[in-house]
């Protein structure tokens, strides 16, 4: 997948101004973002550039395309493998999802004490594979992970086989059959708020699903929209500015 990044100079931007300019530009499909001093960047599937409508962004940018050639080479030049909990290293090539962002991290230490011996749970939006490795390492029986990116696909399996466990992943946007016991989906809030109906249709009862990616301004309107498919709210997590919401069927 090509991707195309917008560079924003934050210098004169307060923290929660910052905040908000992410969330405008996750609204608008923006799906992974870095900063560096006082340059934000904002990267969007290149497809998706010509109906971006940014008349509500708060600030000035452009955007241009990542070099084919050059994209995964100056990812992985600036992101080192990482070391996680239970001996998990993940190499992040040009997915996103090291374990140590706030959400990733809020996932992972619920999957640290959750049994899931004899579970099938699926991963929506798995980018390295980190939380399926995490959930195959806690003893699930089938892992299903899935990623519209086809180099997240790639690099998912490749550390699945590096962490050497069994984790199916597959390239797509769609949520596949169940029934699962477990579902975790550490997207931005659009996606899961267009993905619930499926979260619920797939999820067995007495299932959970796990849902990531969002701040705290966007918990109302998920607890919402899961009790409208008959999810109940169980908890909620916040690291940071983010939050992570458990559900229950």
């Amino acid at each position: 997948m090509k991707y195309s990044v917008a560079n924003i100079d934050c210098q004169a931007f307060e923290d929660w101004q910052i905040d908000l300019i992410t969330q405008q530009l996750a609204d608008q499909g923006f799906d992974s973002f870095e900063q560096d001093g006082s340059t934000l960047r904002a990267y969007i599937p290149t497809d998706l550039v010509p109906d971006l409508d940014l008349s509500s962004v708060n600030c000035q940018l452009s955007i241009v395309n990542c070099p084919d050639e050059n994209w995964n080479a100056a990812w992985e030049a600036s992101h080192e493998v990482e070391e996680l909990p239970l001996g998990v290293h993940i190499v992040p090539h040009c997915a996103f999802g090291t374990g140590h962002h706030e959400t990733t991290a809020m996932m992972i230490g619920e999957l640290l004490t959750t049994d899931l011996t004899g579970k099938r749970v699926f991963d929506h939006g798995t980018g390295t594979g980190v939380l399926a490795i995490f959930a195959a390492k806690r003893g699930a029986e089938h892992v299903l992970a899935t990623d519209i990116d086809e180099n997240s696909v790639r690099n998912a399996i490749e550390n699945a086989d590096a962490n050497d466990v069994q984790i199916e992943v597959r390239l797509g946007a769609i949520v596949p059959e169940g029934p699962f016991d477990l579902i975790l989906a550490n997207i931005h809030r659009n996606i899961l708020m267009e993905h619930m109906p499926a979260y619920a249709r797939n999820l067995n009862m007495g299932g959970e699903l796990w849902l990531s990616g969002f701040y705290e301004s966007d918990i109302p309107i998920l607890i919402h929209a899961a009790a409208a498919q008959s999810l109940h709210h169980s908890a909620t997590r916040r690291n940071g500015d983010w939050s992570m919401l458990i559900f229950r069927k």
